[in-house]
């Protein structure tokens, strides 16, 4: 269990979602494993932090220039495999990011080609009929978040603190805002896009599950299997789901507007042909 305690919780979870299954590249950032769920093959894939990345914004978990590329050729390489087979194998994406790679070189040779091939790919397994799932166990910040699990089918994620998914990380929206980061704290607790817990971003409703365990830091057998029966269960869903694309997110409780505009947007449309 020592062990266990130095690890990233992505890491960690990838880790005991697989079995401690050999990763398929050797690739440092980006770990990918091959392992089972719900009886069939499936494939996890983790960004963990890379103390000796050549890019020294991307040595802490943040995606960057090579983790973009390197997701997307992760997944598309599964694109490949199922191309012909009836059934296509589950993706996971164990979350766990705290932002993409912020640098004057990443910027200069396309980090943002790189995320949007890495969001393409998910979306290209999905619609090819791969069911994706994204379960957040940590940081869900920003362009990573958008590159890493952002597309999945379902996204399920675990209720604590050290949970969180936004677009920018406390001190720099109250820079970006003007705001000291207590006064943020006040205006986003009546804001929930503003918030940073994560039921505040369930009620957006994009999340499909959110999952209370007894320990995140060391999860015993009991949560283990918490968080595996939910992976099978959305796994489930999704297969049960003829669209398969991403329209249950508009259910959530503040998606009002967001549904009202597409209505009429639909109107629109509708008149005009």
């Amino acid at each position: 269990m020592m062990e266990q305690q130095k690890l990233t919780r992505g890491d960690t979870w990838l880790r005991l979602l697989t079995g401690g299954a050999r990763t398929a590249h050797d690739w440092a950032a980006v770990q990918v494993c091959d392992a089972v769920l719900a009886g069939q093959p499936a494939r996890y894939i983790a960004v963990v932090p890379d103390p000796d990345n050549r890019f020294p914004r991307a040595r802490n978990g943040e995606v960057g220039l090579v983790e973009g590329w390197q997701l997307a050729s992760a997944v598309q390489e599964v694109v490949a495999m199922d191309r012909d087979a009836p059934v296509k194998r589950p993706i996971v994406a164990v979350i766990d990011v705290p932002s993409q790679a912020y640098g004057r070189r990443e910027e200069a040779f396309g980090i943002h080609q790189a995320l949007a091939g890495a969001a393409g790919a998910y979306a290209q397994a999905r619609q090819a009929g791969h069911p994706v799932i994204g379960l957040i166990v940590g940081l869900a910040m920003s362009g990573a978040f958008l590159a890493h699990g952002y597309q999945a089918n379902r996204l399920i994620a675990l209720d604590d603190p050290a949970v969180m998914v936004h677009a920018m990380g406390k001190a720099s929206a109250a820079r970006v805002t003007l705001r000291s980061v207590e006064a943020l704290e006040k205006l986003a607790a009546t804001v929930p896009p503003m918030a940073y817990d994560i039921q505040s971003f369930a009620s957006l409703g994009i999340l499909w599950k959110v999952l209370r365990l007894n320990d995140l830091a060391l999860p015993g057998e009991r949560d283990i299997a918490l968080v595996q029966a939910a992976l099978e269960a959305a796994l489930a869903e999704i297969l049960e789901d003829r669209e398969r694309d991403l329209s249950g997110r508009l259910n959530g409780q503040h998606r009002q507007a967001s549904r009202r505009v597409r209505e009429l947007l639909q109107a629109q449309w509708e008149d005009a042909d």
